[in-house]
């Protein structure tokens, strides 16, 4: 091999490191509430739910008032502008809804120029803040109490990124449930590992896809935790403790 190839391959080499070297800096939080113990009873989770984008999975917010299950739903400014009549159903129950700051375009929260699952990072940190902060300000405007907590398109966050939304303050929802794989999981798969939510876990799951058979399962979990006598609990309503400076 000449000198040239060789410099070229260590070059590659070189980018290619760099390139994971970056990805592997992502972090992904975990968050839990303080639990509620045994002898006490059943336990108590924390139902999140992200509304991205796209509509409202009614079989989800049905049950959730039918069976007086609170949850943390966590809305993007695009997902309120599109609806408003489940806004207006969550509003109507402050006891059970908590809304929240997913972002103003469900853009992730990492401020180098990357894509996570395929979605673009914001990639600069004005862009993290402006995402917040459009966040914030589309929960302003749709009425109701100002948020204190976000979570970022995908769950993931640069350390940096993590640093500047704190200062913003705001506390960062991690989970320690991943319910639904991004609403891309089967019923049966989704409602066997949310009904094996423990005392203290932070289950996230998703609201705004009416279509995925995942919402069936959401629903089935719940329910099934609900019977065993778990008690639900909002994020505002419990001692939530993250890693990654993420609450602290």
């Amino acid at each position: 091999m000449g000198v040239l190839p060789k410099s070229l391959c260590a070059m590659a080499l070189s980018l290619f490191a760099a390139s994971a070297g970056n990805a592997a800096t992502l972090l992904e939080p975990t968050l839990h509430v303080k639990p509620q113990g045994l002898e006490v009873g059943g336990g108590r989770v924390a139902l999140t739910l992200d509304a991205c984008g796209g509509k409202t999975d009614t079989r989800i917010l049905s049950a959730l008032v039918d069976n007086r299950i609170p949850a943390t739903i966590f809305v993007t400014g695009i997902w309120l502008k599109r609806n408003a009549e489940a806004v207006e159903i969550m509003r109507a129950h402050p006891d059970l809804f908590e809304l929240e700051n997913h972002g103003g375009r469900h853009i992730p929260a990492v401020d180098t120029p990357q894509k996570i699952y395929g979605i673009r990072s914001a990639g600069s940190p004005d862009a993290v803040q402006a995402e917040v902060e459009s966040g914030a300000a589309a929960l302003a405007g749709a009425g109701g109490p100002a948020p204190k907590w976000f979570r970022g398109a995908t769950a993931e966050y640069s350390p940096s990124a993590i640093a500047m939304i704190r200062r913003l303050g705001f506390k960062i929802a991690g989970f320690s449930v991943n319910g639904d794989g991004g609403s891309l999981l089967g019923a049966k798969e989704t409602a066997r590992r949310i009904a094996a939510a423990k005392d203290g876990d932070v289950i996230i799951a998703h609201i705004n896809q009416p279509t995925h058979a995942a919402g069936e399962g959401v629903v089935q979990g719940l329910l099934a935790l609900k019977q065993k006598g778990m008690t639900f609990v909002r994020l505002d309503d419990a001692e939530g403790i993250g890693n990654d400076g993420t609450t602290d």
